[in-house]
C-alpha cells in the first residue's frame, strides 16, 4: 500500500478549528502553546474563537492552518493506533507545502510556521501595493478558460492560477478584470463564477515583491535534503530533488500556477491507493473526488475524525 498525506492551504480556515482536538490531545494543545510561544501572541485564540475576519486574514490564516495541521500529524503521530500509518508521499495545496515539507521532516515545526508567517506578510504587503483579485470559474476546460481570460483582461492581467480539479479553475488579476470575468462567465458557459474572500492576485506576477522576501526566507532557513519520503511540487507536479529546488520552488509559487489536478493524477497514476487530508476541513477530499469519484481519502480534521480512525485502525 502507498500511502500520501494531503495538507490544505490558505481557504481551509474555519474559526473553531483546533479546539476539539486539543481538548482530546494533550499533545495538539501542546502544538498550539508552542506555537503561541514562536509567534510572540495568541494564535491558538484566534482559532478557536476567532473572530473570523481576523482568522481570515492572510497574515494569520496561514500560521494558522499550519499549526491545526501540524497539532492533527502530532496526535497521528503519538497515538498508539494510528502511529504505524506512515507516508510514502507528502503534498499540499500552496500554503499546504510547508505543511509537507514538515511532515517529510525537511524543515521543522519553528521553521515552518516562521516561513508560513513571512509569506503571509509578505503576500499581503504585496497586495496592498498591487490591488489584485482572484474568481473561482465552475465548468470551463482549460481551452475555454483562456479564452474568457482574453476577453476579460482587456490588456490587463487576467489569466489562470489554481488547476484544482476538472471544472473548477481559479483566475486571478487586476480587480477590474477580474470584475469582468464574472460577468462574462456565463456567456462562456461557465456555471458558476465566484469572486474569492482573498487580499490579492496571488500566483501572478503581481505577488513578485512576495517572492523575492520569501525566497531571501527561505534561503536563510534550515532545510534538510530530502530523503525516504518525497514532496511532491505544485508548480510543476515534480517531486522535490534538493534544498535548491525546495528554495526555487516555493519562491517561484507565489507567481506561477498551482497545479493540483496535475499533482493527484500523477500520484493515482503512481498507484497511490490511500490518501490522507491532514487539516482544517474537508477542501482536499472534494478536491479528490472530482479528480477521481473512486479514490481513496480519510479526512482528518476533527477529534471525532481520529477517533473513528483509531477506532478502525
Amino acid at each position: 500500500m502507498t500511502t500520501a498525506f494531503l495538507f490544505p492551504g490558505q481557504g481551509a480556515q474555519v474559526v473553531g478549528m483546533g479546539a476539539d482536538v486539543a481538548t482530546a490531545y494533550p499533545v495538539a494543545a501542546a502544538m498550539f502553546e508552542q506555537a503561541n510561544r514562536i509567534l510572540g501572541f495568541d494564535l491558538r485564540k484566534v482559532c478557536f474563537e476567532g473572530p473570523a475576519e481576523i482568522l481570515n486574514s492572510t497574515t494569520m490564516s496561514q500560521p494558522a492552518i499550519f499549526t491545526m495541521s501540524a497539532s492533527l500529524l502530532e496526535v497521528i503521530r503519538t497515538e498508539s493506533a494510528t502511529s504505524g500509518i506512515q507516508p510514502q508521499i507528502t503534498a499540499g495545496l500552496s500554503m499546504g507545502e510547508y505543511t509537507a515539507l514538515y511532515a517529510a521532516g525537511l524543515v521543522s515545526f519553528e521553521d515552518g510556521l516562521q516561513l508560513v508567517r513571512q509569506r503571509g506578510e509578505a503576500m499581503q504587503a504585496a497586495a496592498d501595493a498591487t490591488q489584485g483579485a482572484m474568481v473561482s470559474i465552475m465548468g470551463l476546460d482549460e481551452e475555454k478558460l483562456r479564452l474568457l481570460c482574453r476577453e476579460a483582461a482587456q490588456g490587463e492581467l487576467l489569466e489562470p492560477v489554481n488547476f484544482n480539479c476538472p471544472g473548477q479553475i481559479v483566475v486571478s488579476g487586476t480587480v477590474p478584470a477580474c470584475q469582468r470575468a464574472v460577468e462574462l462567465a456565463p456567456q462562456h458557459g461557465a456555471l458558476k463564477a465566484i469572486r474569492l474572500e482573498v487580499a490579492g492576485a496571488f500566483h501572478t506576477s503581481m505577488m513578485a515583491s512576495a517572492a523575492e522576501a520569501l525566497r531571501r526566507a527561505l534561503s536563510a532557513c534550515r532545510i534538510a535534503e530530502p530523503g525516504n519520503i518525497k514532496t511532491l511540487a505544485n508548480i510543476d507536479a515534480e517531486y522535490y530533488s534538493s534544498v535548491a529546488a525546495v528554495v526555487d520552488g516555493l519562491a517561484k509559487q507565489l507567481t506561477s500556477p498551482i497545479l493540483w489536478a496535475k499533482c493527484m493524477q500523477r500520484l493515482l497514476d503512481e498507484g497511490v491507493d490511500r490518501f490522507y487530508e491532514i487539516g482544517p476541513n474537508r477542501v482536499l477530499t472534494g478536491l479528490m473526488k472530482r479528480v477521481d469519484r473512486k479514490a481513496k481519502v480519510v479526512n482528518l480534521s476533527t477529534a471525532d475524525s481520529i477517533k473513528a480512525l483509531v477506532e478502525g485502525a
